[in-house]
């Protein structure tokens, strides 16, 4: 179809990059904004839904234009909360039929939208890059749109959108199966594939028939280590969400109420002296998850583990039946070292369960563990993740073949993680390398108590995994890795040899 072009990649040509999403909560097609732009040379179009906001390089990038699209009322009906919540009257019977009826009509208002956007608000391109998933209606609109404007099209597969309705309506359902259809009917007529890991490329050969490139996900350069200097000013603008939020009592609140009325040079984790900024020896160990809150990330885990940890130490410690109050007070007016911290968790991300899962959160009876959920900007949350001590991971995929890029950003870091075990993690996390793994809520308690023993200066394993993540991870990044894999690819395909 594009033998006869004469436009090569290096020139100033154009791309167009499809997301049927939030742009700012889609950081892979952020990063590939940005190689077409500054690697590639091409002026580029992003057309997706609005929301959050995406990274300021992407902003502030003259050759990137946004084109937003006007969210459908339907954007909420792939959640079928969303459906009790608007119509809580309806039989069970009657919301079987009438949930795909509605994915029906949302995936249509979909379509001509996108299809609009395609074909007639944006100049034409030489290559649309779509994310996969959603499949339905993006891969068919943005087929039809290539052919009408004699553009190429390849898919960027981040999972399989079939699998991902299958949490909904279950594998068997015969709109599942229509799904499944589509997404390998219009999958298979793209001029080219990216996916994320080599299970999904060999799945992608054998029983799709397409031939895909792995891009590894990879962080770009703004995920790196967190300098003292830097850690001090975020912990300054994060001092009231992470010490006072409202209506919470817990280790951390109760702690830090004389910080209230001080000078805000001291913080939960710094302090700064004259010109000199340290972090505080009995600060509570900081553990970051960031979670979509979707059915493929069971979050209560996470929560299990914290009460197993908080009773376990109690046990150790000698604490069983001390108040909050008594066990601060100990940790921070004994004058002896404790075995065991307090945990700070914070968990940054929005998604559907959400408010179920902080309303678990807020009847959880802890000592030493404590809480926070919240939105960050693009820019602080490479910051957090650099000033943290561990991150976790709760990912399961829908398929099996995907990977968690928020561990990607947290090795970007220097953090090492820990992370749930499924069938291609290991592609990422190398256990007992650059992080561990676990299967239970148990395990994980496990790991805490091993990782925090001693800390902040005596926990050996803890600083081997973090040393590890360093080895690991300290030459790849986003930039050489799309250098490597993609511009290639896309300049065959955009050159018409594909």
């Amino acid at each position: 179809m594009l033998g006869g072009k004469e436009e090569k990649l290096g020139q100033k040509g154009r791309a167009a990059v499809v997301v049927l999403g939030d742009f700012g909560r889609s950081p892979r097609m952020q990063y590939h904004a940005l190689s077409l732009a500054r690697q590639a040379s091409l002026e580029v179009d992003i057309v997706a839904y609005g929301g959050s906001t995406p990274h300021s390089a992407i902003l502030e990038n003259p050759s990137i234009h946004i084109h937003t699209m006007v969210l459908s009322v339907f954007r909420s009906c792939d959640d079928k909360e969303f459906l009790h919540k608007q119509w809580p009257a309806i039989p069970r019977i009657v919301s079987k039929i009438f949930y795909p009826l509605v994915l029906l009509f949302k995936a249509l208002f979909q379509f001509f939208t996108l299809f609009w956007f395609l074909c007639v608000k944006i100049p034409s391109p030489d290559v649309f890059i779509v994310q996969n998933p959603p499949s339905v209606p993006t891969l068919v609109a943005v087929k039809w749109a290539s052919w009408l404007r004699n553009s190429a099209f390849i898919v960027d597969w981040h999972n399989f959108g079939y699998t991902l309705l299958g949490l909904s309506l279950g594998r068997s359902s015969r709109y599942v199966a229509l799904y499944h259809w589509f997404e390998k009917y219009y999958g298979k007529a793209a001029n080219g594939s990216l996916c994320v890991t080599r299970a999904m490329q060999h799945e992608l050969a054998q029983n799709w028939g397409i031939k895909a490139t792995v891009l590894y996900d990879q962080p770009p350069e703004f995920f790196r280590l967190t300098s003292i200097e830097e850690k001090h000013k975020l912990f300054c603008r994060l001092h009231k969400d992470l010490c006072h939020p409202p209506g919470v009592h817990d280790c951390v609140s109760a702690g830090t109420m004389e910080l209230w009325n001080q000078d805000i040079d001291e913080t939960l984790f710094t302090a700064k002296v004259d010109a000199n900024i340290f972090l505080k020896p009995n600060r509570p160990a900081l553990i970051v998850s960031s979670t979509s809150w979707t059915p493929d990330e069971d979050f209560s885990l996470l929560l299990e583990a914290a009460v197993m940890y908080d009773r376990r130490v109690a046990a150790i410690l000698n604490e069983d039946g001390l108040t909050k109050e008594e066990v601060l007070w100990k940790e921070t007016n004994s004058g002896k070292e404790i075995l065991y911290p307090r945990l700070l968790f914070i968990i940054t991300g929005k998604g559907p369960n959400k408010e179920r899962y902080e309303e678990k959160i807020k009847r959880l009876k802890l000592n030493r563990v404590a809480f926070r959920t919240m939105w960050l900007s693009a820019e602080d949350y490479p910051l957090l993740l650099g000033s943290a001590d561990l991150g976790i991971c709760l990912h399961t995929s829908s398929s099996g073949l995907d990977l968690p890029m928020k561990v990607v950003d947290m090795f970007g870091c220097g953090l090492p993680v820990c992370a749930v075990s499924y069938s291609c993690i290991e592609e990422l996390v190398k256990a007992e390398k650059n992080g561990l793994l676990f299967s239970s809520s148990s395990e994980l308690a496990n790991e805490l108590l091993m990782l925090f023993k001693g800390f902040p200066d005596n926990c050996d394993v803890l600083k081997s995994l973090r040393n590890g993540v360093m080895e690991v991870g300290s030459s790849a990044r986003w930039d050489t890795e799309w250098e490597r894999h993609a511009k290639p690819l896309i300049s065959k395909v955009i050159s018409g040899e594909l």
